[in-house]
């Protein structure tokens, strides 16, 4: 039987592409998103499931976009929405970057931190018989584009993301990819990734799930 991954993200796992318009709805068809590459990559064992929300957060109740951003919520319901699951990725963080949410590297790895408790939590352990977790620091984002005005200071702030996360995964014991090593956000908008960066890190997802 096929292994069942959970994609758990925001726009970047949704395939929104850079921002040229604000407000335009676009998405990348299954060819070029990051969770597709990576299917293809990993074959015909694998079955993988796209939960991508653009505008997601770690932790946060959303004033502009709404409570449902949330992804402690979100992971919630989506876990209880499929499965029996055998992986999770969570790629989150991007988004608690923005100016309105007051961010610090160690506050994104909070909400990171609590993502991974309620991936461990028995209940959810329980329910899915045991599964995975790979945790994926996205790149920093730049403050350039349409959209900058929202994400004031987040540069520096998620610049500072992908050491501590790697040290709260160690101690958790889950896997941990830093995307900033394999990708770089466009410069476009400063969030959003290019097609070959798409292609890039489903590529290495794929290779460090061929490891795990």
């Amino acid at each position: 039987m096929p292994r069942t991954l959970l994609v758990f993200g925001d726009s970047n796992s949704h395939g929104s592409p850079p921002i040229v318009t604000p407000g335009e709805y676009l998405r990348f068809d299954a060819e070029v998103r990051w969770p597709q590459v990576m299917a293809r990559a990993l074959g015909p064992d694998w079955t993988v499931v796209e939960e991508g929300l653009p505008g997601r957060t770690t932790q946060f109740d959303d004033p502009v976009m709404g409570a449902h951003m949330n992804g402690q919520t979100g992971l919630m319901i989506a876990l209880e929405s499929h499965g029996p699951i055998d992986l999770l990725t969570v790629m989150l963080g991007t988004n608690d970057a923005k100016t309105r949410f007051n961010p610090t590297p160690e506050r994104i790895v909070a909400g990171l931190a609590g993502l991974v408790d309620i991936a461990l939590s028995e209940p959810m352990q329980t329910r899915h018989d045991g599964f995975e977790v790979l945790v994926i620091c996205p790149p920093p984002v730049e403050e350039v584009g349409p959209i900058a005005g929202e994400f004031l200071g987040g540069a520096a702030v998620s610049a500072g993301v992908a050491p501590l996360l790697a040290a709260h995964c160690t101690a958790r014991g889950v896997a941990f990819l830093d995307a900033g090593t394999v990708i770089e956000v466009s410069g476009q908008d400063g969030i959003h990734f290019e097609p070959e960066s798409h292609r890039a890190l489903g590529a290495a997802v794929a290779r460090v799930i061929a490891g795990l």
